[in-house]
Parts: C-alpha cells; sequence; structure tokens
C-alpha cells in the first residue's frame, strides 16, 4: 500500500512558517551593524564635509577668480592670478623664507626633542613631572608664547635684549624671521619629545638586553635598536613638520607681522595680506592652492615610502 506524505498544515489550513535561515540571519544582523556604523561616522564626517571639502571645492573655484570677499559675483580670470603671483617678488621671499623655516623644523627641533627623549629614557623619577614641563608651551595658546617672549625677550625696552643693550631680533631684516621661528621651535620641541619618548618605550626591551649583552654601548643601542624602531615615528613627524612648515602662520604674524620690509614674509602671511588688507580673495586662493600643493607632496611622498617598507 502507498503512503502520500501530506504536509502539515495549521489550525486554519495555513502551512507553518519556516523559521529563517542561519545565513538569513547573518545577513541582516551585518546590514544593522553596517547602518550603525554609519550613523556613527556621519556626524564627522558631515563635519568634515562642511569644514574641509566644502571650502577646499570654494578655494579651488575662487582661486580663477577676482573674487573680492563682498558678494557671489566674481569674474573669472582664468590664471591670471598665479601669473601675477609667480611673478611678485614678494612671494619669491615668502616662498624662499617658507622653505628656510622647513630646514631650520626639519634639524633644531628634531634634533633637541631625540636628544631629549633619549635622556629622558634613561630616567625613571620624574620622568612625567618633566614631560608635562617640556609640553605646557606646546598647549599654550600661540598668542600667548608671543606675548610672552616680547614682553620677556625681545622687549627693547626692559626685555632681555633691551637690559644687554641690544636690538630686538624683530626689528631686523637680516634676523626676524629667525625670532619668529626660534619662539616657534621653543613652543615644538616638547612636543616632539614627548612623541619620541613614547615610541622609545615601546621598543622590545629584549632586543634591548641582547644588544647589551653583545657589548654595544649606548651609542650603538641607540643607533642599531632604537632608531630603526621609532623610524615610522620620525617619518611621520618628518612629514608633519613639512606640512606644518608651509602652513607657518601664527607666530610670524603676532611677532613680525611679516617684517620689516616684508623680509620675515611667509605665504600664510602674504595670503592673509591679499585677503584682509587689499581684499584680493581670489590670489589669496590662489596663495591656498600653492600651499597646499607642497603639502600635498610631502603626504605623497610619506605614503610611498610607508608603502615600500611595507612591501619589504
Amino acid at each position: 500500500m502507498q503512503t502520500t506524505l501530506v504536509p502539515a498544515v495549521g489550525a486554519r489550513g495555513r502551512r507553518p512558517r519556516s523559521e529563517p535561515s542561519g545565513g538569513a540571519r547573518r545577513g541582516s544582523h551585518f546590514r544593522k551593524q553596517t547602518l550603525r556604523s554609519y550613523l556613527l561616522v556621519a556626524p564627522a564626517l558631515l563635519l568634515s564635509v562642511v569644514v574641509v571639502v566644502i571650502p577646499g571645492i570654494l578655494t579651488l573655484l575662487f582661486a580663477f577668480t577676482d573674487w573680492n570677499g563682498i558678494g557671489f559675483d566674481p569674474a573669472f580670470v582664468g590664471l591670471k592670478n598665479f601669473q601675477e603671483i609667480l611673478a611678485d617678488p614678494v612671494f619669491a621671499t615668502s616662498l624662499t623664507n617658507n622653505i628656510t623655516w622647513l630646514v631650520l623644523f626639519l634639524t633644531v627641533p628634531a634634533v633637541i626633542g631625540l636628544l631629549t627623549a633619549v635622556l629622558l629614557l634613561k630616567r625613571k623619577r620624574m620622568r612625567t613631572f618633566y614631560q608635562v614641563i617640556f609640553l605646557m608651551p606646546y598647549v599654550l595658546a600661540p598668542v600667548v608664547n608671543a606675548m610672552v617672549w616680547q614682553a620677556i625677550i625681545y622687549n627693547p625696552n626692559g626685555g632681555v635684549f633691551g637690559l644687554l643693550g641690544i636690538a630686538p631680533p624683530t626689528a631686523s631684516q637680516g634676523t626676524a624671521l629667525y625670532a619668529a621661528a626660534a619662539v616657534d621651535m621653543w613652543h615644538y620641541w616638547g612636543f616632539l619629545t614627548v612623541v619620541y619618548l613614547g615610541a622609545m618605550r615601546q621598543t622590545p626591551i629584549d632586543q634591548v638586553e641582547a644588544a647589551t649583552v653583545d657589548g654595544a654601548g649606548s651609542w650603538k643601542v641607540f643607533l642599531h635598536v632604537y632608531l630603526p624602531s621609532i623610524r615610522p615615528t620620525l617619518l611621520l613627524m618628518g612629514v608633519m613638520t613639512v606640512i606644518f612648515s608651509f602652513l607657518a602662520f601664527d607666530y610670524v604674524y603676532l611677532l613680525t607681522q611679516g617684517g620689516p620690509a616684508h623680509s620675515s614674509e611667509v605665504m600664510g602671511t602674504y595670503a592673509y595680506a591679499f585677503a584682509f588688507s587689499s581684499f584680493q580673495f581670489g590670489k589669496a586662493a590662489a596663495v591656498g592652492l600653492i600651499m597646499s600643493f607642497f603639502g600635498l607632496l610631502a603626504s605623497v611622498a610619506y605614503t610611498w615610502i610607508s608603502r615600500r617598507d611595507l612591501a619589504k
């Protein structure tokens, strides 16, 4: 006798609902997680678009116009802004000063920060106290640091240079740029010290002990163990220094305003003068694009070097 299997039905003749499979449940959970992730990222993404992307696009557009900062009826002028800027001797001075600023910051604060980090690495007691002291200039506002130096160091009537009977370096065409850079380096080297010290403390202790057992002195341990270990940090801070050097503005403006006679002019103060002194916002935007170009080169170089190191 042949038996026919009849699927079970519910009380009202409906088949019972089948439970979702494991794959369907996992897919639903993944979609919920993805949606939640997008919701968490949305505020930061919106802020980046409003503060970075939109102003960047507007700067790119205004660089090819004669916009005066008032209204929204600029005329397209093509490459005229760039041609006039490149022909201006003040721009050549500002670009040279930015390069000088870059060389100073890639050497002086980096060497001081690295040396101080090595000294703090060997000091166990009060290490945190010293880090806080070194970081204080970095966490203070630039205007506060500039006022302190103007009042105590560079003041010709009661400051250190005034008591010594020497004209302050901010008043000389040959030293004004270096005077502003000195204040910025004073504010920056402590930050580098803390960053380098943190990187050194991540060096595997077994490598240090092995080098010491093999008879390596302090210099060789630093050169062959610590330095290769912190190489990515040195590279990153070098790239950040390049970017910050071409964005230099605050200490130059606060201490010299680009003077005397444009001797300490950098591209930041040069663009500021176009925007808020002569109301040539189109030219200011063009200078801003040139500044961004150097930062972009540094970022590309960092990415290339990082990928090459990962490929080894």
